[in-house]
């Protein structure tokens, strides 16, 4: 492949849609499974911000970031402490992707995705983070290459196309990723996000931004009722096929093995969404019927709000629950530990304990 920026065809590509029948039937399925759950929450918040958590953990740990869950949630608990700088800006990283995707989904209900919105969604990213030098917002205005950490140009694996290509090639992604040219709206998203990665309009956070633009258009087009769709997890497990895939498509055109895989990422990501949702819904109703016998009229909000934060302090925690008096609160907090329910992370600590909801934690730590 020579050493020269890549030229990136315009959209829309001529796909054949034969070969890919049996897959787009079967992630339409997964997806439509994942939907009806989600349709009938009563309350979608018991598994949305836990799970745009954890799809954030996920998304950033592609890029080298290096925190689990737990920590994002105990370090939101303890009011940004952490045990270095570190590991500080890791957790940053990661709530800001979280924040991004939050901005994301309350825009559409206004805006459509546009250049404006996905600029947006790169400033919350890089904000006060390590790539806040790597002008948030903004499209690059320098030639960048992809390569091994070091390497030089004459070593890129992919050289995206030269920065004053970047506005019409942005203009024709977004024209046709609100187009409904497409026969099948997820072999869109597989095009779109091949073409989004490709043209790479960003210094730093191509990857995350392309994650992101995936999970609001299955939302906006009303694939799913909530945007709880992540394909990160895949795409960690398969990184090596992924970037060979996405290499196929730039250097042999073969859309069709690119387009079959991230259909496969989609059935293989809803499924198991559909399951751990049924989990945790399992879960808070089995728990609502044990807290019946602490003959409390504040126990189900309790309850809720360690759905939603599941590791916390008193303090973190109290301006979630609608318990006015402190004494009924703490006493509330007691029972529920005598109950099982939750746990004192180390009981050693006098002040400022941080509790624990295990059994919801290890649900969304089960691979």
């Amino acid at each position: 492949m020579s050493k020269k920026p890549f030229i990136l065809p315009k959209l829309p590509i001529k796909i054949n849609y034969e070969t890919l029948i049996g897959h787009i039937a079967k992630a339409h399925r997964a997806i439509a499974g994942l939907d009806s759950l989600l349709a009938a929450l009563p309350n979608p918040s018991l598994l949305g911000r836990i799970l745009q958590t954890k799809e954030a953990v996920l998304s950033s740990q592609i890029e080298g970031t290096q925190a689990t869950l737990d920590e994002v949630l105990t370090y939101e608990a303890v009011d940004g402490k952490a045990k270095s700088e570190t590991k500080k800006q890791d957790i940053n990283e990661i709530i800001n992707y979280r924040k991004a995707l939050e901005l994301g989904v309350k825009n559409l209900e206004k805006l459509p995705l546009s250049e404006n919105l996905v600029k947006k969604l790169h400033a919350i990213l890089l904000k006060s983070v390590r790539g806040a030098n790597k002008a948030p917002g903004e499209f690059r205005k320098i030639q960048v290459y992809i390569g091994m950490p070091g390497a030089d140009i004459s070593d890129a694996s992919y050289i995206p196309p030269p920065a004053n290509e970047i506005i019409p090639l942005f203009a024709n992604f977004e024209k046709f990723l609100n187009s409904d040219e497409e026969k099948d709206k997820l072999t869109q998203i597989a095009i779109a996000h091949y073409q989004f990665e490709a043209i790479h309009p960003f210094l730093d956070g191509n990857g995350r931004v392309g994650r992101l633009i995936i999970s609001l258009f299955l939302y906006e087009k009303k694939l799913l009722s909530h945007p709880f769709l992540y394909l990160s997890e895949f795409f960690e497990e398969h990184r090596q096929t992924y970037y060979k895939l996405l290499r196929g498509v730039s250097e042999k055109n073969d859309w069709e093995n690119w387009i079959k895989f991230f259909l496969n990422a989609l059935t293989v990501q809803a499924q198991k969404a559909e399951n751990t949702g049924k989990l945790i819904l399992k879960l808070h109703q089995k728990l609502k019927e044990n807290i019946m016998e602490l003959n409390s009229i504040y126990a189900p909000h309790l309850l809720d709000a360690i759905f939603i934060r599941p590791i916390f302090t008193t303090a973190s925690l109290r301006k979630h629950v609608k318990i006015k008096n402190t004494q009924t609160f703490f006493s509330l907090i007691g029972k529920f530990m005598d109950a099982g329910i939750l746990k004192e992370a180390d009981p050693k600590q006098k002040r400022n304990k941080v509790y624990i909801f295990e059994k919801l934690i290890k649900i969304l730590n089960d691979k």
